[in-house]
């Protein structure tokens, strides 16, 4: 069995189709990787519409406990996790393309679904607590089962046309896109809630969805050849077993961490600010959204300005990222008023701007190009596995144990990750090999 971990001896040998190695930059990358930053910011939009103006106000409104609108999130992410290994495969045999598409119109099809059933709920045509709750959770699922394809192979899509010294860069590059739609998500929400009705923000996502999947089928450049022998791809050394190898599960423990923490965070936050403020509904809306955006802010400049100028290392950055999420959950413990709350939010994002970029470019480092749809799956499934616990871990403690504990609990866990990732990852593995750059 072949080391898998990537080797200058890797590089040269691309997947069937592609002769072209990692370290030579490809020529149509730019408007390419522009394309899928747009694709990625529809999707950032959508989430944190969702996340921050729309579900939590509608299930209060409509009489779910609010530990349910984390279980709607939580299946959500069951299914991602679950998918997107199986897409970030798939994109190594169908091709970066089809499977970005095929992930956008899951999104929308999820998006349109859940207006519809909102709007039922709303209007009294669906009632009851388990099927409202039912179908509200299917519509969401879908995003995971079908939606969760679009960001591997865009993940991939990049690690096929970078080099090594860019690859850090250019991931933060693409993961800032769903960094904008979150700064845009929350502006246009409140907006939207505010004029149109709650409801308006998801009729929205679903048409730009659709769009973006039009373009990204008709308009992505797509020269690689896709692996049409699933049989041969197979038996590619290392395929099978990726996750626990020893360059990939370090990263992977570190995102499944990174993402139960989040998780946390963001669904907890948002009905902490409803009780602390003593708003609901859409006003919720007008003081959640601005929030939001300031951490999408935050992301943004991290990803966008630190990370292209500070040029650390990728075991650097996730544990210095943990380091503002620790202040942001200690924040929430004690902030009373909006600007604290603010501030906290700030934190939260600047922390995961910084972190995110660093797992996600170790990870793709720390294989060879053969494996680049695979490890870019793994790293997105990991991303979602934390959120299929949130809800036990944060609003369901939040709303029968303790407010105060789901942010102790992360700055608890927050604390081991430092300490995992300065002292548990080794040197050199996961980060661009100085030698190859140079050749």
């Amino acid at each position: 069995m072949l080391d898998i971990s990537r080797r200058p001896a890797d590089d040269m040998r691309m997947s069937e189709g592609q002769t072209i190695p990692p370290d030579v930059s490809r020529p149509d990358r730019r408007n390419a990787f522009f394309l899928l930053f747009f694709s990625l910011m529809a999707i950032g939009a959508g989430n944190t519409m969702l996340i921050a103006a729309v579900l939590p106000p509608l299930t209060r409104e409509i009489g779910l406990p609010d530990w349910m609108a984390g279980a709607i999130f939580g299946l959500s992410a069951l299914c991602w996790s679950l998918m997107s290994p199986f897409w970030g495969g798939r994109s190594n045999r169908w091709g970066r393309r089809p499977v970005a598409a095929l992930g956008l119109v899951g999104y929308g099809i999820s998006m349109l679904l859940l207006f519809l059933t909102g709007w039922l709920t709303m209007t009294g045509v669906l009632t009851g607590t388990f099927m409202m709750f039912a179908c509200l959770a299917m519509s969401r699922s879908i995003f995971g089962l079908l939606g969760s394809g679009t960001n591997p192979a865009a993940q991939a899509y990049v690690a096929d046309r970078t080099s090594q010294a860019e690859r850090q860069s250019e991931i933060a590059f693409i993961t800032s896109g769903f960094s904008v739609g979150t700064v845009i998500g929350p502006a246009f929400a409140a907006a939207l809630v505010a004029t149109l009705g709650l409801l308006s923000p998801l009729l929205l996502t679903a048409v730009i969805a659709f769009t973006m999947s039009a373009l990204i089928w008709f308009r992505l450049p797509e020269e690689r050849e896709p692996v049409t022998d699933a049989t041969q791809f197979e038996e590619i050394p290392g395929a099978r077993g990726l996750w626990r190898s020893g360059p990939v599960l370090p990263f992977l423990v570190f995102a499944v961490c990174l993402s139960l923490t989040t998780g946390v965070l963001t669904q907890v936050f948002v009905f902490s600010v409803m009780d602390k403020l003593g708003v609901s509904g859409k006003e919720a809306a007008q003081f959640t959204g601005p929030a939001f955006t300031v951490g999408a802010l935050a992301v943004l400049l991290a990803q966008l300005v630190l990370i292209p100028r500070l040029k650390l290392k990728n075991k650097t950055l996730m544990w210095g990222g943990c380091l503002p999420l620790l202040a942001g959950a200690l924040l929430m413990v004690f902030a009373n008023d909006y600007a604290n709350l603010i501030l906290a939010q700030f934190c939260i994002g600047l922390g995961q701007g910084l972190a995110r970029p660093g797992f996600s470019s170790g990870a793709s480092l720390a294989v060879s190009p053969q494996l680049q749809g695979n490890v870019a799956g793994l790293v997105i499934s990991a991303n979602g596995m934390g959120f299929i616990i949130t809800p036990f871990f944060g609003l369901f403690i939040y709303e029968y144990v303790n407010p105060h504990l789901p942010f102790i609990f992360c700055a608890g866990l927050l604390s081991f990750m430092i300490l995992y990732a300065r002292f548990g990852l080794k040197d050199g593995v996961g980060e661009p090999d100085e030698e190859a750059d140079a050749v």
